[in-house]
């Protein structure tokens, strides 16, 4: 039955190259939890005129492979598997063959490992231990695979929400443009810990100055750059908040805090992902609970956000979603209602649309498109 699941993934996918005379799109991977139906990655074609989804291939043998990252060849992808013995596996990624097959997997340094990412001279992956409290970095071989970590930094301290920061929770890891400036948020502790990576030996000291404290019970979770590189944003799971700096040499001065969530919202307050459009114009963030995209215009000059409304994302948790190159469509991952969505991008107003267009994968949690 599984080879039949393949075979039919194949199939379709050719049969879209042909109805469309050529590849007019890019790959989407799917990173998923397991625990239900999902067998591992799913990889799809997305075309960029259409915004139509059509399957590919499925790359299996991890469990919980949540959170995804290329390498900068994009030759290898590279998962966490989000378990209480974390791990890190690499998959080689064949673009003629479209198959995805794993290499290796090597200790997270650390539980529960929910981000990761490459470092721009595809050297380092580097992964962040939301249960563990911990980040580690891994070097890359000479065929993709990783090696053991060669640096675990374990975080410490708490902060006020008792329930949710008993202890550091790494949310996620953030290389600046310059592939030196490293900023790693951490739920637990209130704080976005700065680290220098040296791309030469993959060791990370403390930045100067060694963090950035956040409102007393925020819980950072994600973090985007400006394309201009001279502003920087967080979304706080914990209180719902975007906060916007003003980034230069490795500091963060805030400059903002705005809420994701309309003024007459009670429920439950748990953000999950932020994302800048292409050109720079427009910021979102995702609203689990309340179901929603927050859309916000970004002062070009002064990197102020203001509210530009919301849109349901037709779904469950949105844990995760993407703004494809084009910057014409934004795709929403629902974790718990196995659905990913796309919908249409203004780029004039930032206002979406929903499409009609979306596919069933169990449990979907990020979205990475490789070109």
């Amino acid at each position: 039955m599984k080879r039949a699941s393949l075979l039919l993934f194949g199939f379709l996918y050719l049969i879209s190259i042909v109805s469309n005379g050529q590849n007019t799109g890019h790959l989407l991977f799917i990173g998923t939890y397991t625990s239900k139906a999902s067998e591992g990655i799913y990889v799809y074609q997305f075309n960029s005129k259409t915004g139509d989804l059509t399957p590919v291939t499925i790359g299996k043998g991890v469990k919980n492979p949540s959170f995804l990252a290329f390498s900068p060849d994009q030759r290898f992808v590279y998962s966490v598997a989000e378990m209480s013995g974390g791990a890190v596996s690499a998959f080689s990624f064949d673009k003629q063959s479209q198959s995805l097959i794993l290499l290796n997997t090597q200790s997270a340094g650390g539980v529960g490992p929910c981000h990761i990412t490459v470092d721009k001279t595809g050297k380092w992956v580097i992964v962040g231990n939301y249960g563990g409290g911990s980040l580690s970095v891994l070097p890359i071989q000479a065929d993709g695979s990783v090696g053991k970590p060669v640096q675990t930094i374990q975080h410490e301290g708490k902060s006020v929400n008792t329930e949710r920061q008993e202890k550091p929770h790494v949310h996620s890891i953030n290389i600046a443009p310059n592939n030196r400036d490293v900023f790693v948020p951490d739920l637990g502790t209130d704080k976005i810990m700065t680290y220098t990576l040296n791309a030469e030996t993959g060791q990370l000291t403390p930045g100067n100055p060694a963090f950035t404290a956040t409102t007393p019970g925020a819980g950072p979770r994600h973090f985007t750059f400006h394309p201009n590189g001279k502003f920087a944003y967080v979304i706080q799971e914990l209180d719902a908040t975007v906060t916007g700096f003003n980034y230069k040499e490795g500091k963060l001065a805030p400059f903002q805090t705005i809420t994701t969530l309309p003024d007459d919202y009670a429920g439950r307050k748990w953000c999950a992902d932020i994302h800048i459009s292409p050109d720079g114009k427009f910021l979102y963030g995702s609203n689990r609970t309340h179901e929603s995209l927050v859309i916000y215009s970004i002062n070009q000059k002064t990197g102020q956000l203001t509210y530009v409304g919301h849109q349901n994302v037709l779904g469950k948790t949105p844990r995760n979603f993407m703004i494809d190159p084009t910057g014409k469509w934004i795709l929403v991952a629902n974790q718990d209602s196995d659905n990913v969505v796309v919908f249409s991008r203004d780029t004039k107003t930032g206002k979406l649309t929903p499409t009609g267009k979306e596919i069933k994968v169990s449990m979907p949690v990020c979205l990475k498109l490789m070109k």
